[in-house]
């Protein structure tokens, strides 16, 4: 087997959709595993995976218990599908640590490209620079290591998703600039900004916060200014 192959585990208790994404998937030059259920993902999600897909709607163990078992141990990116797309679906699914939503039905090209967007963010997100290239941003007693893409907070390392620490690396390298909520979707995400992705940015700062901040209700380090957006000081 190429060992550059990206391995994405999908997770949808209907063997029909399983069959035609595991297909479509694999026609792309992905390895494909499939759980029928959030139980069988949580246990599947090991090391080796490079992406995870998971339908909402599944009986027993829905995808977003199964997205938040999983980031319990991983920082894998983690892909929604649905038909359940209004905001506070997504609250809840962002909320568990899910990184994205791909409404159904949805069209084969969407789907590539959302896979391809999600596992070159990712990649660029794990990836090493040259020693030359690599820099440390302080702030406050968190430490960035842009050169391995690692967070530190009095020397404890903190797992971040892809999108917490490019949202952190955006605010941070830039110190004291004010970033609108379409500001920072355009640039971390690099998609076009849209009125609903506002609540997309605020699940995933407040999670951020969650991780960073001794009292995520008084941040010391993602602050923010009210009426005009989000800074680090």
């Amino acid at each position: 087997m190429d060992s550059d192959k990206k391995k994405i585990l999908f997770a949808d208790d209907d063997p029909e959709i399983r069959e035609v994404v595991r297909i479509l998937l694999e026609s792309e030059g992905y390895e494909v595993v499939e759980a029928t259920n959030g139980n069988e993902a949580v246990s599947m999600a090991d090391s080796s995976i490079d992406l995870v897909i998971l339908d909402v709607m599944m009986p027993g163990c829905s995808g977003v218990t199964a997205c938040a078992e999983i980031r319990k141990n991983s920082t894998v990116p983690i892909l929604f599908l649905t038909a359940k797309t209004q905001d506070s679906d997504k609250t809840v699914g962002f909320s568990a640590g899910g990184d994205d939503y791909l409404a159904k039905p949805f069209s084969y090209s969407e789907l590539i490209a959302r896979v391809k967007a999600m596992l070159r963010r990712y990649y660029v997100y794990c990836g090493k620079q040259t020693t030359e290239d690599r820099e440390k941003l302080q702030v406050k007693d968190l430490q960035i290591d842009t050169g391995i893409n690692e967070v530190r907070k009095n020397g404890t390392k903190i797992a971040l998703t892809d999108l917490e620490y490019r949202i952190l690396y955006l605010l941070a390298s830039n110190r004291k600039k004010i970033f609108t909520i379409q500001n920072i979707y355009e640039s971390v995400w690099n998609e076009p900004y849209f009125y609903n992705s506002n609540n997309t940015v605020m699940v995933h700062i407040r999670n951020l916060r969650k991780k960073l901040e001794d009292d995520p209700q008084n941040p010391k380090y993602i602050t923010n200014v009210w009426g005009k957006g989000y800074r680090i000081e």
